[in-house]
């Protein structure tokens, strides 16, 4: 029962000014966060690529107030790109994009974002790569997949984001399992409320399954977001059922959560893609990752009492 409190501290001041000050705070967050500039991280996604991996970039920040910080935050996008370019990864290394960050929660927020994400989806084309929209909480879902929908008529590979405990996620996947989608499949990580979201988490879970079933039986992509052993096992049956080739889908994990695994997957020919997240702005992406997942707060809590 502590990620709802979790998820609560994460939109606090107060706690943000907390957690952000805390002397032992920096070590921790060092495990989840790749780096604070595009240069410093750069050498990260080299050495992802270099062991076989794959990477989603994901540029932190998603509190928007108004327009001009929308526009900077596009700008951080076009600057990734540029770094990326030299690299020669094409779509091994992507991208993956809040909406929120490009002003979609301001007044005419929808074509705000549409537009500027439309910037980034046209540079990220042209150095060989895509974009994924992430999903956040339930108000913005109808909004990012008009949003994904439309650039799809443009960029077909655009990818995008379903979360397994909304209610509405069977019927999203049943629409988006269409040739050539890319579709990110993820449990949910933001407080919902039982009106439109599971609350039991093995709920969540068979809400997964059932979703998956429907994406690897698809024509399209699917992208399981996920680091339970269980769901994995499940994926990989499923997979084979569908008689998919290991090219024909692929695991996403966060950078710094289960690492052996990643490379376990890798090694035996799947596709693994690292979430890597990285700026200055890292509170809330932080503590969702603490309310996901017991082991992250307690590898949190045990780093506290050490350093402490």
């Amino acid at each position: 029962m502590l990620g709802p409190v979790i998820l609560a501290a994460s939109r606090s001041d107060t706690m943000r000014r907390v957690v952000s000050a805390a002397p032992v705070t920096r070590p921790v967050v060092d495990r989840f966060i790749a780096g604070e500039t595009v240069d410093g991280t750069t050498p990260v996604i080299q050495d992802m690529a270099d062991s076989g991996l794959e990477v989603t970039m994901d540029v932190l920040g998603e509190d928007i107030t108004d327009p001009a910080e929308a526009l900077h935050a596009r700008d951080a996008y076009l600057k990734l790109i540029e770094a990326l370019a030299p690299l020669g990864l094409g779509a091994r290394a992507e991208m993956s994009v809040k909406l929120s960050s490009f002003g979609q929660a301001l007044r005419g927020g929808h074509d705000l974002a549409l537009r500027n994400i439309t910037t980034v989806v046209e540079a990220a084309t042209e150095i060989g790569t895509t974009v994924t929209l992430d999903m956040e909480d339930h108000t913005t879902v109808d909004s990012t997949l008009a949003i994904h929908s439309t650039l799809r008529e443009r960029f077909p590979e655009t990818g995008a984001v379903v979360q397994s405990y909304l209610f509405r996620t069977e019927d999203d996947c049943r629409a988006l399992a269409a040739a050539g989608s890319r579709v990110r499949l993820v449990k949910g990580a933001y407080k919902e409320p039982a009106r439109v979201a599971h609350q039991d988490k093995g709920e969540v879970d068979k809400a997964y399954v059932r979703c998956l079933k429907t994406l690897m039986g698809g024509e399209g992509h699917p992208m399981i977001g996920t680091h339970d052993p269980r769901l994995i096992a499940i994926a990989q049956e499923l997979a084979i059922r569908a008689g998919r080739t290991p090219d024909a889908y692929e695991f996403q994990m966060l950078y710094g959560i289960r690492e052996a695994e990643q490379r376990r997957l890798a090694a035996e020919g799947h596709r693994v893609r690292v979430y890597i997240a990285y700026g200055t702005d890292w509170y809330g992406y932080f503590m969702r990752r603490l309310a996901e997942r017991p082991a992250n707060l307690a590898f949190f809590l045990r780093s506290l009492a050490t350093r402490g």
